[in-house]
């Protein structure tokens, strides 16, 4: 018989225990995977899990439908850490099978399918749907498979809900600052249940003043068929050791407050329950009216108003205030009496534990005007965070309504001014002459090579812009860098030649390969009758003009070539426009600006050769060995 006795026992104590867990959704080590996630309200997760001391996160993985597995990276306090990114909710359960709660960000039009999913899943215990408007028929059938499978379901059209100092779901609670002036990163003595996610703050709020505080807190939902009831977790907050004292905060429409009642009358709660049905203003309204939640509203039966709810939770032995004004005093009444009785035990002498301070993201900070930091980057060329970009503050619509050019927009982005007409058709004019030299010269030769080792039309450009350097096209800021400097100390053009022939420097800008005082470059002298038409003045070209001549009597293929003429002529431009200070000018030729148009424009004549060899289809390109 004492066989028996203590086998009776043991099965009553693991029946108990069945009972608890079953009761208990969440604890310190809860995890969950989060569908359809935004960034916001994981983050704000792990922010309460570092506030509550968690050592692991809440949040064990995200499920983005369709995607490929991959991590997204989130602040567990100052330390970043990776959080597991699958493509569907089998994949994520499967990796992660300690995680038991399912939160669904999915919208009314798949929440039915992707919950119904989860519940299937062995290993989620709990589903959350946040959408609201979810089809009634859809969660009937959510309901039957959760209750057929043993689950629980919170929502549709809720927050969430929150085990103080444990675990909290989603936006449940609201901002750090107000969890922590609700007390909520450690565990209280009062159960709570709600439709609304808003009014569940407020009571958080009430809860921490009247009481020692919350322990669980849910909001069922406010659509018209929520997937668990006021009753289903009153229960449960009657099988929670920790739980003393249970708050209830109904709102008219339907009957989901009854059963607390019928439970109430059986005696299946018999820990005190603070009730309070809101809505009692609707009996003003001589019609129906909708109070914001879809399950919300005046002119059903009597039973469903906010009045008869009220008595009947009276009558079976809530307490019930007269007003919300007086239902913080209620509950404060009740947390007072169970102290004084010992259910509650509080110690006067023991202080509260204050939590450790959540670091604020960076863009909040800014935001609010706490923090302030040296930018990265300072650009002051372009502006594209109005309704439009602004090339040096002018709008682009603007460029586009005067009939701009290219020329218009370079002396934007490049110069930060406008220039005149004349100097805008000036730098076009060098685009189209240097836009291309045939296929021979080097940067030409390295993009074709390219395109035809069947390289993308960048590579290829990139392959060809590489070649260019003191060599091949780079001469143009060198010889307008010698020209300013000579003609700027009056140096007279034979001494210029003699001096830089003693230094062993060949003079850029003068010198072609073909090229002679009897044929000369077309190119130049196009430049040279637009300058003469054009330009208000060309002393830096006149002077160019005099070092050729006194070059060619040395040699008569040491002509002024293109890239000299291009930097006499755009010092030339810069001189005569008077937009342009000597410091500045300077400057833009100690920078590189003027390769930079050799550079612009040839990129059209690379990308030309490149797309040529693609056209043509061209084989991969293999040097003969005769020529090496």
């Amino acid at each position: 018989s004492s066989h028996f006795f203590f086998w009776l026992v043991f099965v009553c104590a693991t029946m108990a225990s069945e009972q608890l867990n079953a009761a208990r959704l969440f604890s310190k080590s809860t995890q969950s995977i989060i569908y359809n996630w935004k960034p916001e309200p994981v983050q704000r997760m792990l922010d309460f899990d570092y506030l509550c001391k968690r050592d692991t996160p809440s949040v064990a993985a995200l499920v983005t439908p369709g995607s490929k597995k991959g991590n997204t990276k989130v602040f567990f306090g100052t330390d970043e850490k990776f959080i597991a990114v699958y493509g569907t909710t089998a994949d994520a359960a499967q990796g992660h099978p300690n995680a038991d709660v399912f939160i669904n960000y999915a919208s009314q039009r798949s929440a039915f399918s992707s919950s119904l999913e989860a519940l299937q899943i062995p290993s989620i215990r709990t589903v959350v749907i946040i959408a609201e408007g979810v089809p009634i028929s859809d969660v009937r059938k959510l309901l039957a498979a959760a209750k057929r499978l043993g689950k629980v379901i919170i929502g549709p059209a809720t927050v969430g809900g929150i085990q103080a100092g444990s675990f909290k779901i989603g936006d449940t609670a609201g901002t750090v600052d107000n969890i922590i002036a609700c007390k909520l990163y450690r565990p209280g003595s009062v159960g709570f249940v709600s439709k609304s996610g808003g009014l569940s703050n407020e009571m958080y709020n009430i809860l921490s003043k009247t009481t020692n505080g919350l322990y669980e807190g849910i909001a069922i939902g406010g659509d018209v068929y929520p997937g668990s009831t006021f009753l289903d977790h009153v229960l449960r907050f009657e099988k929670i050791e920790e739980v003393k004292m249970i708050v209830v905060l109904g709102e008219l429409g339907g009957t989901n407050e009854y059963g607390i009642v019928e439970a109430m009358k059986k005696g299946e709660i018999t820990k005190p329950v603070c009730a309070w049905v809101s809505g009692t203003c609707a009996k003003m309204f001589p019609t129906e009216v909708q109070f914001g939640h879809a399950g919300a509203k005046s002119g059903g039966d009597n039973n469903e108003s906010a009045e008869a709810k009220n008595s009947a939770l009276k009558q079976a032995g809530a307490f019930v205030p007269e007003s919300f004004d007086t239902f913080p005093a209620v509950i404060s009444a009740c947390y007072g009496d169970l102290v004084e009785k010992g259910v509650i035990v509080v110690n006067p002498c023991e202080e509260e534990i204050a939590p450790p301070d959540v670091p604020i993201n960076y863009v909040s900070a800014v935001a609010e005007g706490r923090v302030r930091r040296a930018t990265g980057i300072v650009s002051t060329i372009c502006d594209d965070r109005g309704e439009e970009p602004m090339y040096a503050g002018t709008p682009i619509s603007e460029l586009i309504q005067q009939d701009s050019s290219i020329g218009d927009v370079i002396a934007l982005l490049w110069f930060k001014r406008r220039l005149p007409k004349y100097a805008c058709k000036f730098i076009e004019m060098v685009l189209i002459l240097v836009a291309d030299h045939g296929p021979c010269v080097s940067g030409a030769h390295n993009t074709i090579v390219a395109a035809r080792a069947g390289k993308d039309i960048v590579s290829c450009l990139a392959s060809g812009l590489l070649t260019i350097g003191p060599r091949f096209g780079g001469a143009i800021d060198d010889a307008a860098r010698f020209f300013k400097k000579a003609v700027d100390q009056r140096q007279e053009a034979d001494e210029f030649v003699e001096t830089m022939k003693r230094q062993g420097v060949r003079i850029p800008g003068i010198g072609h390969r073909i090229k002679t005082a009897d044929n000369q470059d077309k190119r130049v002298l196009l430049m040279k009758q637009y300058a003469s038409d054009a330009f208000p003045s060309t002393r830096y070209l006149s002077y160019a003009i005099e070092v050729e001549k006194y070059t060619l009597q040395k040699a008569p293929n040491l002509v002024l070539n293109v890239d000299g003429c291009i930097a006499a002529l755009f010092l030339d431009l810069m001189d005569s426009c008077a937009a342009f200070s000597n410091e500045e000018m300077q400057e833009i030729v100690d920078i590189g600006y003027l390769n930079g148009l050799f550079v612009l424009g040839r990129s059209i004549g690379l990308i030309g050769h490149a797309l040529d060899q693609k056209r043509l289809h061209q084989p991969l390109y293999r040097h003969p060995w005769d020529d090496v």
